[in-house]
């Protein structure tokens, strides 16, 4: 970028990137509590994601950092594994998204359907929910989310004897007021973030009433927070939950950039998003995170907007608002030890309510009933099994669905004008799952009739079809059958080739 353009966009990408700063700021540290990490934790990748994912990325205005979206992911993984094997999970799933976009990968990580999506990230704000209503009494989150349902009467009836019911109404309070401005804002102040102005009141009010709660804990030296990957945790790998674990999440990871991504492309005419090198600057992002302990990264469509909604127009500002996550938690980490955690709770239960999208259900139902069942199937599945679950449950719906339309096929026989001479009209696609149908068919038709069966009305027939339909031709010549296929127009859909065999014609 020339001196000149430099001097004219900076203001702009100044105030951007503090904008995206405040927004950020919250957010990194609630996820982190979310996963069952310190809020330092979530702050480094905050920086990673500013200081060098925005350098790389191909996506220059999306803002990357810790994801509600992988919070539950996370939060299991450490459950089953211990911390130290956080890292090198990301590590090799930084890996797999480096080579996924030197490999131009990057738009098969779209294809993943709407319906799933949404249903995902619907279920993880239910789990969401449910495990930081917990926290936001001054309690522990249970391993699951029914477990977390079920203890919920019990930790309101332990809180209210005792400090707890504090630590709720900050909680609640910062919901309140980050309800209120996103109702409310003035157009002017509409650069103003909520969570930071429901946690910074939330804060003020318990130091000003002396409230006994929870909260942050920051190191005073940010180098107290990374945990060095260790080159023997690396033969864990060999692992084979681990192994899957890594892939789950860098699938999922790339899945939410990509489609934040293209999401971010829409609110603005500049640069597009180069899905390839995004995908690559990510891995490198979460290689980083793998190497010093941290949380994994997406690209994550809160921020990014904001940043938008700012002004930003270069890379600028991405890579600024990592600068001030840094500057700040290296100067004024004792502001950030004065934060309730059960009003970052808040932030995350506020923000869980937003992940279960029913307008986005809703609409669904414009592409039929389906859609909208894999959304509620794939969201319960994550509620009540577990985030990898979920998703191939998800998928597997999407992929029946694609097989029951591709094997649709109407059979029609009809009596042609000539004496003796019928047609076997054959529409849609006809498949193995059909053979059973056809028989059916083929069994009714006369002794002696001269069958005729163009294949132009169908996308695809396989050889079991087609084995089928010969076999019953040769069956049949001696009852005086005969039996003309006419491929005419579907020569590259014929799996196999048409054979000429007696009693069995092949025409065009």
């Amino acid at each position: 970028m020339r001196a000149a353009q430099l001097k004219a966009v900076l203001p702009r990408e100044l105030l951007a990137s503090v904008v995206v700063f405040l927004v950020a700021l919250p957010l990194c540290m609630g996820i982190a509590i979310a996963s069952g990490l310190p809020p330092a934790k979530g702050l480094i990748t905050g920086i990673i994601g500013g200081l060098v994912v925005g350098w790389l990325a191909g996506s220059p205005l999306q803002v990357s950092g810790p994801a509600a979206g992988l919070a539950v992911l996370v939060f299991e993984l450490v459950r089953q594994h211990g911390i130290a094997m956080l890292g090198p999970i990301l590590l090799l799933a930084g890996f797999l998204q480096l080579v996924a976009g030197r490999l131009k990968l990057g738009c098969w990580f779209r294809v993943t359907a709407p319906a799933v999506v949404y249903g995902m990230l619907a279920g993880i704000g239910v789990l969401i929910v449910l495990s930081q209503v917990h926290v936001m009494l001054d309690g522990v989150p249970r391993p699951s989310g029914l477990d977390n349902l079920a203890a919920f009467p019990a930790a309101v009836m332990q809180a209210l004897p005792s400090l707890g019911w504090q630590a709720g109404l900050l909680g609640l309070s910062t919901m309140a007021v980050m309800w209120l401005w996103e109702k409310l804002r003035p157009h002017s102040l509409r650069f103003v973030p909520g969570a930071l102005l429901g946690v910074g009141l939330a804060t003020v009010a318990s130091l000003i009433l002396a409230l006994q709660v929870k909260r942050v804990e920051v190191p005073a030296n940010l180098a107290e927070a990374i945990d060095w990957l260790k080159p023997a945790d690396l033969l864990n790998l060999a692992d084979p939950t681990l192994l899957v674990a890594a892939f789950a999440v860098a699938f999922i990871a790339s899945a939410e950039t990509l489609l934040s991504a293209a999401a971010v492309d829409r609110m603005h005419s500049g640069q597009r998003s180069d899905f390839d090198r995004e995908l690559s600057a990510q891995g490198v992002g979460n290689m980083l995170c793998g190497l010093l302990g941290a949380l994994p990264m997406t690209g994550v469509i809160v921020r990014s907007s904001a940043n938008v909604q700012a002004g930003a127009t270069t890379r600028l500002s991405t890579i600024f608002h990592g600068l001030w996550l840094l500057a700040f938690v290296l100067l004024l980490s004792s502001v950030l030890q004065s934060i309730p955690v059960a009003s970052l709770a808040g932030v995350l239960v506020y923000t869980g309510f937003k992940l279960v999208d029913l307008k986005a259900f809703r609409g669904l139902g414009r592409y039929g009933r389906m859609p909208m069942f894999t959304y509620a199937a794939t969201a319960l599945a994550i509620i009540f099994t577990d985030l990898l679950t979920g998703v191939l449950i998800g998928f597997g719906l999407t992929l029946a669905k694609l097989a029951w339309k591709a094997s649709r096929l109407k059979i029609s026989l009809i009596d042609l004008p000539a004496k003796g001479e019928m047609e076997l009209r054959l529409t849609g696609a006809a498949t193995f799952l059909k053979v059973p149908a056809l028989t059916q068919v083929l069994g009714t038709i006369p002794a002696g009739a001269t069958v005729h069966v163009p294949l132009n009305n169908l996308s695809y027939i396989d050889h079991s079809c087609l084995e089928l339909l010969e076999e019953w031709g040769r069956a049949n010549a001696a009852k005086g059958s005969i039996l003309l296929i006419e491929a005419r127009g579907l020569k590259r859909r014929l799996e196999g080739r048409l054979r000429t065999t007696s009693g069995v014609g092949a025409a065009g």
